[in-house]
């Protein structure tokens, strides 16, 4: 991989991962609700969960759906189904002091397997499959989930804290309520682009 393409995927690594999606406002919302420390498990999900998924589809997994179109699109009915429930537990989730079952924040498995049903992640996969492996190599597939998940996990971090700053702020049940309502809303409206492409 030559230094430019390196740049180039650096780069997008980094606007891909920082920008608002569903992982980084679930987050944010974890963050607020639960701590930056309860939402370790679910950050670290989140990354390495890319990272794999990255791998998978950079070792073939993509020509799955070049074979078979039509489970792509019963991916992406499943995935916008699953974000509109996870929208909703989030609008109706409580303070985690509160000791409900929505009170509990993502654990590892659920954020890594969440990459599987998010289109945001399967675009970001796919583009940087596509664009920064010519070759399809395995070291240039490796290199790809090495920066994706060096770029990656402090993105994430960094949504979580800006979630936990934000939590003194929600110091009532009104704030907290509206905080969460509009995390539901901003992660439904991040289906735009799934649901009426360009």
């Amino acid at each position: 991989m030559t230094y430019d393409l390196f740049a180039a995927l650096a780069l997008f690594a980094f606007v891909s991962s920082v920008t608002p999606g569903p992982n980084n406002l679930m987050l944010m919302a974890s963050g607020a609700n639960f701590g930056f420390r309860r939402t370790i498990p679910h950050m670290l999900g989140v990354a390495l969960g890319f990272v794999f998924m990255v791998l998978l589809v950079g070792v073939g997994l993509v020509q799955v759906f070049d074979a078979f179109p039509l489970s792509y699109t019963v991916l992406k009915i499943g995935s916008v189904l699953y974000l509109l429930y996870l929208a909703w537990k989030i609008a109706h989730a409580g303070p985690a002091r509160s000791g409900a079952a929505s009170g509990r924040p993502m654990s590892f498995l659920q954020a890594a397997a969440f990459q599987w049903v998010n289109p945001k992640a399967w675009a970001m996969a796919l583009t940087a499959i596509s664009a920064y492996t010519p070759d399809h190599s395995l070291w240039a597939i490796l290199l790809v989930g090495a920066i994706f998940g060096a770029i990656n996990l402090p993105s994430v971090g960094s949504w979580t804290l800006l979630g936990q700053q934000m939590a003194r702020l929600l110091t009532n049940e009104r704030r907290l309520t509206l905080f969460n309502w509009t995390m539901a809303a901003l992660l439904v409206a991040s289906l735009y682009p799934v649901i009426w492409p360009q």
